[in-house]
């Protein structure tokens, strides 16, 4: 299991009622598929940067689960095929590596001791 992020962007002219029955719909599917601990943020309308399809809100939710990636792929093809959602994007995100506390120095960053001292 690896862990995934899912923004998804909403038609704004949607209901609020139609938006989180669209969310359950897509974190039932995940759960049927196997990811565990699926999580839904709602960030509510927001301004778009930019628009997209000719709108310029979107209601944003935000996806957080623990699943295979054959289970993300089937939901990454459901949110294309959606017309109610404007643009997603899933991200992977990094797992912290077994055994490290923290990462190593690199010697761009390491400074030796007598590094500015003049000689005589």
């Amino acid at each position: 299991m690896r862990p995934y992020e899912v923004m998804v962007i909403f038609d704004a002219s949607l209901e609020e009622d139609a938006v989180r029955a669209l969310v359950d719909r897509f974190t039932k599917q995940l759960t049927a598929a196997g990811a565990k601990s699926v999580k839904a943020d709602t960030w509510g309308k927001r301004r778009l940067a930019y628009p997209v399809r000719h709108r310029s809100e979107g209601y944003y939710v935000v996806l957080e689960a623990n699943a295979e990636p054959a289970a993300l792929s089937g939901l990454d093809r459901q949110l294309s095929l959606a017309d109610e959602v404007l643009r997603h994007k899933v991200l992977r995100l990094p797992e912290p590596a077994a055994g490290r506390s923290r990462p190593a120095a690199s010697p761009e960053t390491t400074t030796a001791v007598g590094a500015n001292t003049k000689e005589v």
